[in-house]
């Protein structure tokens, strides 16, 4: 399908990939209903944390969550039955680009393109599954839009260790910002892409913990031991950076970013 996952399976990712969903739920679903009887494909369900949004948010759907991780479809079936009992999710464990079968009313992918070798391709296929007239919704970020205070290089470089990882395992941290041409060339019509901006300050804490630490800084934190071993940075210049990126959550510090929704048409 594509890149192993650069930010690893683990607890502490599980926990980052919950913490994430639930601070942005409405920052990235608003807007994002279907309506009851809808057969909807989630392409790269992964531990289930936009599944639990689905299914609460459009009550009544015939889902379909696809992902690659047996480990990651088990955490999923146990999220959604503790959050959603009610929900009846067929749930695959397969490539999504190898899907058997079935046509579909809307396709909705969310932070599965950056880890893909083609996402382009991905895209085209995904295109296939549905039905003419049903629709594509696609969220990634981008962390080159990551703005923080203070300014710090030893923090820009440890971010940039992610970027770079990812890069080299194939992936694309930057997709965000390609999202509309992606949409375009492979295939669907009636695209339309916009910003859904995170700002974190002192004013707003809730985001300042869930957002700041526990989403991007954490994110971040995940591809320590594999930057440490590619020689990126040496234990002190990785605690040093940090140490600077963390400042931008407590007082005096703010931070920004920015993820792109798309939508479009077959």
């Amino acid at each position: 399908m594509g890149t192993d996952y650069v930010h690893g399976y683990t607890p502490a990712e599980t926990r980052r990939l919950a913490d994430q969903a639930g601070t942005l739920a409405d920052l990235l679903h608003g807007g994002t209903t279907y309506a009851p009887g809808s057969r909807v494909l989630e392409a790269g369900c992964g531990v289930g944390a936009q599944t639990v949004q689905l299914v609460t948010r459009s009550p009544g759907i015939d889902l379909v969550s696809v992902d690659v991780s047996e480990e990651s479809l088990a955490e999923a079936k146990s999220r959604v039955a503790a959050a959603a009992p009610y929900a009846t999710v067929d749930w695959r464990h397969a490539d999504l680009l190898d899907l058997r079968g079935g046509r579909f009313d809307h396709v909705f992918v969310c932070f599965v393109l950056e880890h893909l070798a083609d996402p382009n391709d991905a895209l085209a296929r995904l295109r296939e599954y549905l039905n003419p007239g049903g629709t594509i919704t696609a969220i990634e970020g981008d962390h080159g839009s990551a703005i923080y205070h203070p300014r710090s290089p030893s923090a820009q470089a440890v971010v940039d260790c992610l970027v770079d990882l990812q890069a080299e395992a194939g992936g694309d941290s930057l997709i965000g910002r390609r999202l509309h041409p992606l949409l375009q060339q492979a295939g669907y019509g009636d695209v339309h892409v916009e910003p859904r901006t995170v700002y974190a300050d002192p004013a707003r804490p809730e985001l300042v913990d869930g957002f700041t630490r526990k989403t991007f800084i954490a994110m971040v934190e995940s591809v320590r031991e594999r930057a440490l071993a590619a020689g990126l940075r040496t234990e002190a210049e990785w605690a040093a950076g940090i140490r600077d990126l963390e400042r931008a959550a407590e007082a005096g510090g703010t931070f920004h970013y920015t993820f792109f929704k798309g939508v479009g048409r077959r």
